[in-house]
């Protein structure tokens, strides 16, 4: 009875959803599985992670989560929010280049537009770490990374299947900081299995 009175009370809005969600047709390169929700930001939460996977090697590693509250929220201005998170490790001449920040947020709504995911009140943050090893550790080099944390509104102006689109931009997303160039128009990717490492 327990289990069944939990099902009861999740929206069938955010049951859609992230069956939409789980459907997204994800670049090949991204190898997805679910992961624990967070609890107390959002009544109902839907996680995932995901590592960019080439030839045995990982590049990039991100989550995507997405949020639902059925009574709205002022800070949305919805009721539903996308949660992103993004990193990948970069060579340090790229760290160094001071329009870096603007381009990786650019590859984020860039690939929303792509997918003709409506949103709005977008808001977050893209960090360039560069660090270099001294006395013991010089030789180790340098290494950087980038990392972008966004969130983001999607529209229900637009029917509910789009949901699978913000994900499908997230992985975009991540191949974008992972090196990786687009996939040429037209050409759909062939969907690996999830939760498959």
């Amino acid at each position: 009875m327990g289990v069944r009175s939990e099902i009861d009370r999740t929206p069938a809005q955010f049951t859609d959803a992230v069956g939409q969600v789980r459907q997204a047709v994800l670049r090949p390169e991204v190898v997805v599985d679910e992961m624990p929700a967070p609890q107390r930001i959002a009544p109902h939460a839907y996680a995932m992670s995901g590592d960019v996977v080439v030839s045995e090697d990982e590049l990039g590693t991100g989550r995507f989560i997405l949020l639902h509250d059925p009574a709205g929220n002022d800070a949305w201005g919805g009721t539903f929010r996308c949660v992103t998170f993004a990193r990948a490790d970069i060579e340090a001449d790229m760290a160094a280049d001071p329009v870096l920040p603007s381009v990786g947020w650019s590859w984020l709504t860039e690939a929303l537009d792509a997918f003709g995911s409506a949103y709005s009140a977008a808001s977050g943050s893209v960090t360039v770490v560069r660090s270099e090893g001294f006395g013991e550790m010089q030789e180790d080099g340098g290494d950087a990374q980038i990392e972008v944390r966004a969130s983001w509104t999607p529209s229900m102006h637009q029917p509910p299947s789009d949901m699978g689109g913000h994900a499908a931009a997230w992985s975009n997303l991540l191949c974008a900081i992972a090196g990786l160039p687009p996939l040429a128009p037209g050409v759909v990717p062939l969907q690996r299995r999830r939760g498959v490492r």
